[in-house]
């Protein structure tokens, strides 16, 4: 059986390397993707506040070492889902399993004044580029904005401004300085009471203004200020945007897509299409667009898969469950777990926050790094 993963982040890696486990170098799985690292979400924070080194945090595509798993770093052109035929810059691909996992795309053009007059750190490009711009930074106002929905990891804009307040404290320039979180959403994590009661006490703690149930609509570069989707106005010397999401054009343009993203069974991750899959954040599964969620997902189409090349009855569903850790600041750690289960209101608890849960940060990422890579990590 011919399996095509298109994407290698939290969902393509977890697929690729549960078959691996399983079949070793029986399989035959092709993963895509055309960048040449992955990068934790959360390593992009490391290094935008100096706490690791950007050569620490990134690794290589070429390091991949799994058995029956076949990378190629190529660039995806056009999907057929009915063919489940891929046109890559590195040649065709025909699969008898597809597995679309290739992510949500980040445009911070949509927002006008962005480029212009703020900085996004979403991308890898944008949160490198921004440890030096934070170097240089002599305090004043900063706007930690987001610019729509749906968008990545949740708890990351309220990470940032934490973590901005730090970084201001620490170089003794807070007293100068005002850190505002500006976010389109009730709660800073809506689905875990918990961990958003938490995060709401330590921005009152901090003095962090917190703005609920706003997006950052444009920004003026000439005037220095956040346009608010309320007509109000913020003033700013440094944002930092949450950019707009999107589903790949590729995936628009297959069909896929429905409203944006690709619908799937919520269970299985079936699409539309026979023997297609998609996971993560490419899909409107009902879960947020957060790694940990990709990577439940795929074990579900792995173990789908792997029942069918044994001649078995696949017997597990998808749980809708995530773990995720979130920085409080002050080297304290808060890790939230959530279930979304279709028809029911999402149910949340927390753990922490506390130094000891930064440890518990670290090693998950350690632990998934050995498993993806394998011999290579």
């Amino acid at each position: 059986m011919r399996i095509v993963v298109l994407g290698a982040g939290f969902g393509g890696l977890e697929l690729a390397a549960s078959l691996s486990e399983q079949f070793g170098p029986d399989l035959d799985l092709t993963l895509v993707d055309g960048g040449d690292a992955f990068v934790f979400g959360f390593s992009k924070l490391d290094v935008m506040f100096g706490k690791h080194d950007q050569t620490a945090v990134v690794h290589p595509y070429a390091a991949l070492s799994l058995p029956g798993v076949r990378f190629v770093n190529a660039t995806v052109q056009s999907i057929d889902p009915t063919a489940k035929r891929v046109e890559t810059t590195a040649g065709p691909l025909q699969a008898d399993v597809l597995v679309v996992a290739l992510g949500a795309e980040l445009d911070p053009a949509a927002t006008p004044g962005l480029l212009e007059g703020g900085h996004e750190f979403y991308t890898v490009a944008g949160a490198f580029a921004l440890r030096d711009v934070l170097a240089g930074f002599r305090g004043g106002n900063v706007v930690v904005g987001v610019t729509s929905t749906p968008f990545k990891c949740p708890p990351a804009p309220s990470e940032t401004a934490l973590l901005v307040h730090d970084f201001l404290r620490e170089r003794d320039v807070l007293a100068s300085s005002s850190v505002t979180l500006v976010m389109p959403l009730p709660k800073p994590v809506p689905p875990s009471p918990d961990a958003s009661a938490a995060l709401l006490a330590a921005f009152e703690k901090r003095g962090i203004r917190w703005c609920p149930n706003r997006r950052v609509a444009s920004l003026d570069p000439a005037r220095r200020v956040a346009v608010l989707d309320d007509g109000g106005e913020l003033p700013y010397d440094l944002f930092l945007g949450v950019p707009v999401h999107r589903a790949p054009d590729v995936v628009i343009d297959s069909g896929l897509a429905v409203d944006g993203w690709i619908p799937v069974d919520p269970r299985t991750l079936e699409t539309a299409f026979a023997d297609v899959y998609a996971v993560g954040d490419v899909t409107s599964a009902g879960t947020p667009k957060a790694g940990v969620f990709a990577e439940g997902q795929a074990a579900i189409v792995a173990h789908r898969i792997a029942a069918r090349l044994r001649g078995e009855t696949a017997t597990q569903a998808y749980d809708g469950r995530g773990i995720c850790y979130v920085e409080v600041g002050r080297g304290a750690v808060a890790k939230v777990d959530v279930t979304f289960t279709p028809g029911q209101a999402p149910v949340g608890g927390l753990e922490g926050p506390s130094p000891e849960l930064a440890a518990d940060k670290e090693e998950f990422g350690r632990s998934r790094i050995a498993r993806w890579f394998g011999a290579g990590g």
